[in-house]
C-alpha cells in the first residue's frame, strides 16, 4: 500500500514538473535583479513582460543602509542579470554577490554619466560666491578656519555623488545601459527592448522640455533650498537650483554641530526660505533648523527611493513630484 502511495506521489510531482518546465519554456521570461526602487521601475519599463523582475530595496527604502536577506541573496544567485547603480551607492552589493556566488552579467547603470566629486561640489560652491562672504565674517586669524568649514559642510563621506538619476539626460543614459544588458542576456527578444528604450526615451525627453520651462518661471534668486542630505547634485547642476544639507551624500553619514552651524549660517546669508523633507532620512534635524532660522518646511522630496504610491511612485513621476515641489515652494 505504501509502495503505490510513493508510486503515486511520484507520478504526481512528475506531472507538476513538466507542467512547471512546459509553462517556463512558454514564458521563457529571464529573471532580473535591481538593487532599488529606481532602477526597477527603469528596467520595467524597458523589459515590460519578457522579464521576471525582483526589487531589492523597494519604496521607500534606504539603499544606503540596507541590510540585505537570504530572500536576496536567493534572488541574486537565480538572476540572469544584476543591475546596480554603483559608485558605491549600494555599499553591500559586492558581499551580496559573493554570498550568493554570482557570476552573470552586471549592469553598472551609472557607466557613463559625467559624475559629481566633491571637488567639483565645492568649486560649485565658490562660484555663488559663500567663501569669500564667509571670509568677512570673523578675523583674520579665523579665516582659514572658517573657509575649510564652508568648504567640507555636507560634503565629507564620500568622494563621488552616487545620485545621478536626478538629472533625466542621465536617466536617458541609465536605461540605455539597462536595454543594453538585457538584449545581452535574452538577444531573441532585442527588437522587443529596442523599441520600449525608444518610447520609454521619448517620454523622459518629453518630461525634460516640460521641466526646463518649470524651473525658468522660478526666479533665480529664489532657488535656493535645503534638503537633509546630499542627494540632490545632479537636479542642482542640470536645473540651476542651488541645494544646502547639513551632511553629505549618504544617509549613513551624521552631521555635526560645526556642520549645522554653518549650514544655518549659509541659510540666513542667502535668504533660504523653505526646507526641504526626504522620504529616506531622518527628518528632526531639518525641522529644527527650520525651527531656528524660520524657513518653511516646503514639503516632502523623493530622493533615494520612490513612493509606494501616487505621483512619485514611477521614476519619471518622481522627478514630476520634486520639481512640482520645488518650484510651487520656491515662488
Amino acid at each position: 500500500m505504501k509502495i503505490k502511495k510513493l508510486k503515486l506521489l511520484f507520478i504526481a510531482l512528475s506531472i507538476a514538473t513538466a507542467s512547471f518546465t512546459s509553462q517556463a519554456q512558454v514564458n521563457n521570461k529571464i529573471n532580473v535583479v535591481a538593487t532599488f526602487s529606481v532602477l526597477g521601475d527603469m528596467t520595467k519599463n524597458i523589459g515590460g513582460n519578457r522579464i521576471n523582475l525582483t526589487t531589492l530595496v523597494g519604496p521607500n527604502g534606504d539603499a544606503h543602509v540596507y541590510q540585505p536577506t537570504p530572500a536576496d541573496a536567493q534572488a541574486v544567485a537565480e538572476a540572469d542579470l544584476l543591475i546596480i547603480n554603483g559608485v558605491g551607492f549600494e555599499g553591500w552589493i559586492e558581499r551580496l554577490i559573493q554570498a550568493s556566488n554570482y557570476q552573470k552579467q552586471v549592469i553598472v547603470a551609472t557607466n557613463g554619466v559625467n559624475l559629481i566629486d566633491m571637488k567639483e561640489e565645492d568649486h560649485h560652491d565658490e562660484e555663488h560666491g559663500e567663501h569669500e562672504d564667509d571670509k568677512h565674517e570673523e578675523h583674520h586669524d579665523d579665516e582659514h578656519d572658517k573657509h575649510e568649514e564652508d568648504s567640507h559642510a555636507g560634503h565629507h563621506h564620500g568622494d563621488t555623488d552616487p545620485h545621478a538619476w536626478h538629472s533625466l539626460a542621465n536617466g536617458k543614459i541609465y536605461v540605455k545601459n539597462i536595454a543594453n544588458g538585457l538584449m545581452a542576456v535574452d538577444p531573441s527578444s532585442q527588437n522587443i527592448y529596442k523599441n520600449n528604450l525608444k518610447y520609454y526615451t521619448n517620454q523622459i525627453n518629453a518630461l525634460e522640455s516640460r521641466i526646463r520651462k518649470h524651473v525658468a518661471s522660478t526666479p533665480k534668486d529664489k532657488r535656493k533650498v535645503v534638503t537633509p542630505h546630499d542627494a540632490f547634485g545632479y537636479l542642482s547642476s542640470t536645473y540651476g537650483i542651488e541645494f544646502f544639507a547639513p551632511v553629505g551624500f549618504s544617509t549613513e553619514s551624521e552631521a555635526s554641530a560645526k556642520d549645522v552651524a554653518t549650514l544655518i549660517r549659509q541659510i540666513k546669508k542667502n535668504n533660504i526660505s523653505a526646507v526641504f523633507i526626504e522620504n529616506v532620512s531622518d527628518n528632526r534635524l531639518i525641522n529644527q533648523i527650520a525651527r531656528e532660522t524660520g524657513a518653511n518646511v516646503g514639503g516632502v522630496l523623493y530622493s533615494d527611493a520612490l513612493a509606494k504610491n501616487g505621483q512619485a511612485s514611477t521614476y519619471l513621476g518622481m522627478v514630476k513630484h520634486n520639481i512640482s515641489t520645488l518650484s510651487s515652494t520656491l515662488k
